[in-house]
């Protein structure tokens, strides 16, 4: 593999959130889930008001795992109604070059990416418990992960829907934008010039 194509997930080929789709999935089948909402929303609240961290805030998010027995199961029967999420766009290519990067968990976007047959998956290392080995995921902490795994590979496109997403975008040799459906050729100074399917 001397060349790939990169592409973040939420919002750019799932159209949403899979984590917070993910969530409310397993709050439907697992009452149980709900104990933890005072907690996660204490969080939420320390995190915007920049007391806690992201990665603080989302270990606490994904407390709920402690409640769930099978995450394997639940993982396997998210994706059987949620494939349909994954956009259009993405859906018409080839995806042998493709790896996923994403702030998302691993446990949840690997299966997609095996369902995908995308080339690699990247992500959030949270644990069975709820903890997250590492960084989490996002920005310049893409660049790093990538650098470390594929130290010598080029990247061909990068996609994404977030200017969050920056750092990796200055990498490809070309870089998208992704709106809905739409793809966007992204220039550094932000200029925009035609769309790719």
């Amino acid at each position: 593999m001397k060349t790939v194509n990169i592409y973040d997930f939420d919002g750019t080929i799932y159209d949403g959130d899979s984590t917070i789709d993910f969530y409310l999935y397993c709050l439907k089948r697992n009452k149980r889930i709900i104990k933890y909402i005072p907690i996660q929303g204490i969080y939420f609240i320390l995190y915007k008001l920049k007391i806690k961290s992201k990665k603080e805030f989302k270990e606490k998010f994904f407390i709920f795992l402690n409640s769930i027995d099978n995450i394997s199961k639940y993982v396997d029967d998210f994706w059987k109604v949620s494939t349909k999420k994954i956009k259009t766009f993405y859906m018409k290519s080839e995806h042998d070059k493709d790896i996923i990067i994403s702030a998302s968990p691993y446990f949840l976007i690997s299966k997609i990416g095996k369902i995908l047959k995308v080339y690699d998956v990247i992500a959030t290392n949270v644990q069975s418990k709820g903890n997250i080995s590492g960084n989490n995921c996002h920005g310049i902490e893409k660049v790093k992960r990538f650098k470390e795994k594929y130290p010598k590979v080029i990247i061909d496109k990068v996609y994404t829907d977030s200017l969050s997403d920056l750092p990796i975008l200055e990498l490809g040799k070309k870089a998208y934008l992704v709106k809905k459906n739409d793809v966007t050729e992204y220039h550094q100074k932000g200029e925009k010039n035609g769309k790719s399917k």
